[in-house]
């Protein structure tokens, strides 16, 4: 079964009547890891025993007449930056490759379970998440499906490669600074970052990258996305700062209708963007025109690059993490951007954090200036073209790490942003576009992505060059 086939809504109503047991989806799955993920290298650890025991147990349940939840008979892979029950959480680090297997699920994997889902194993990851590729030390690299000699950017690689290949229909995914949208962008796959505090990420631990952490589920398509977050998302008594949601019911109000307006910002002012992709991105945008959206555009939506005061929470989560380590036998065996970071954290004081979160309500309300004109910021999902297997990303031949700048000011803002695939580039993989909304607009988001995906309709294109 290739998963790119059939909608989450398609397979979970197959589930339940009968059509099909989930015995029979969880087989595919492992069929398809054991066939594809020699080369691709999406998980990390499995446990095909135990997935199929879940399968059988839903079955006997769904022969009993009980509810088995939205998610009846989905396998997932879950990122190895957070829980799953039974598996080792090592974080892609060698520090953590022998640590004693989860006893507990996170939140997020738990409410996936308790709604029908199957869990498969681990999905790789950057070393703690801390770059926009997937590679590390105990694991490797993983491949894009869309050409093996490019990275599917990360950290959520290793969800978004089982995705982009058909061998999952379904993953978690988490985003500090374009976690879940860039490997989307890159895969070809609908993605969203969702207004922090949708998807609690309490519990015993605190988030890796602190307020800029969301958690969320990653699938193929946007309303694949909605079913997923239909069933995930809620408060939870550990996360201080998780919003109130259930009974949202968002995968029932996309109809498909397109905004009237929206914003498009090809560079929001501070950023160069890869020549091919701006080109993909334009052509994408006057579809949406000539569909009737007004289209109204601003170069500038910042006049400074966030990336800077990005930094400041993102190196000093990463101190407050490892700093402990420097000097040890045990640092040296960090990836070295990891131990720069670290490093870096170390500098910073105070009022350099104190700073950038001031920062973040100044980008905030600069977004909302714009809001007040048009519900929705368009732009680029990424500057420029994805990384090879090494090295990093490239704009316009050239490899810099601004390729991915986009993402980053929007986990301090905390607004939803999702993102779509709209071509594919010379390279093979797809160009994509991002989607901002408001605060707390989130269903304004996943309503655009879906109506633009039925507008630009990558899919059939996409297969049709293939």
């Amino acid at each position: 079964m290739d998963f790119r086939d059939i909608s989450l809504e398609e397979l979970v109503g197959n589930v339940k009547s009968k059509k099909i047991s989930a015995t029979e989806v969880t087989q595919s799955a492992i069929d398809n890891i054991e066939k594809l993920d020699h080369e691709i290298n999406a998980f990390c650890s499995t446990n095909h025993e135990d997935a199929l025991a879940q399968a059988e147990s839903l079955d006997a349940r769904i022969q009993n007449g009980e509810d088995v939840g939205k998610l009846a008979g989905i396998p997932i892979g879950v990122k190895d930056l957070e829980d799953a029950k039974g598996f080792i959480t090592a974080f892609g680090s060698e520090l953590h490759v022998n640590d004693a297997p989860a006893k507990e699920d996170s939140i997020l994997v738990r409410r996936m379970r308790d709604e029908g889902c199957i869990v498969l194993g681990k999905t790789n990851t950057p070393e703690f998440g801390h770059k926009g590729k997937t590679d590390n030390g105990p694991f490797g690299a993983t491949k894009n499906p869309w050409n093996l000699e490019f990275s599917p950017g990360g950290s959520s690689g290793g969800t978004s490669a089982a995705l982009a290949s058909g061998m999952i229909p379904l993953g978690t995914g988490s985003d500090g600074g374009g976690s879940i949208r860039i490997p989307a962008a890159l895969g070809g796959l609908a993605g969203i970052k969702t207004s922090q505090g949708r998807i609690p990420i309490g519990g015993d631990t605190p988030p890796g990258s602190g307020l800029l952490t969301v958690k969320g589920p990653m699938a193929n398509t946007t309303k694949d996305n909605a079913l997923a977050l239909d069933a995930t998302v809620g408060p939870h008594p550990t996360d201080i700062f998780s919003l109130e949601g259930e009974n949202l019911n968002w995968f029932s109000q996309l109809t498909g209708e397109l905004p009237k307006s929206a914003i498009w910002s090809p560079t929001m002012g501070f950023s160069t963007v890869d020549k091919e992709v701006m080109e993909q991105c334009e052509i994408a945008i006057n579809k949406l025109a000539d569909a009737g959206v007004e289209i109204i555009e601003k170069e500038t939506i910042w006049s400074e690059n966030p990336v800077e005061a990005w930094m400041v929470f993102w190196a000093s989560a990463c101190a407050r993490r490892q700093q402990h380590l420097i000097g040890t036998e045990d640092f040296e065996k960090i990836d070295p951007l990891l131990r720069l970071f670290i490093e870096m954290g170390t500098t910073m004081d105070g009022a350099s954090y104190a700073i950038s979160v001031d920062s973040c309500h100044k980008l905030g309300f600069q977004l909302q200036q714009f809001f007040n004109e048009s519900p929705l910021i368009i732009t680029p999902a990424t500057c420029g073209q994805a990384p090879k297997l090494e090295g990093d990303g490239f704009v316009n031949g050239e490899e810099t790490p601004s390729w991915v700048d986009f993402t980053m000011g929007i986990n301090m803002t905390r607004n939803p942003a999702g993102v779509i695939p709209i071509s594919l580039l010379s390279s093979g993989l797809p160009a994509s576009l991002q989607i901002i909304g408001g605060q707390r607009k989130d269903i304004d988001v996943l309503k655009a992505m879906y109506a633009f995906e039925r507008v630009i309709n990558f899919s059939e294109r996409a297969q049709n060059h293939a």
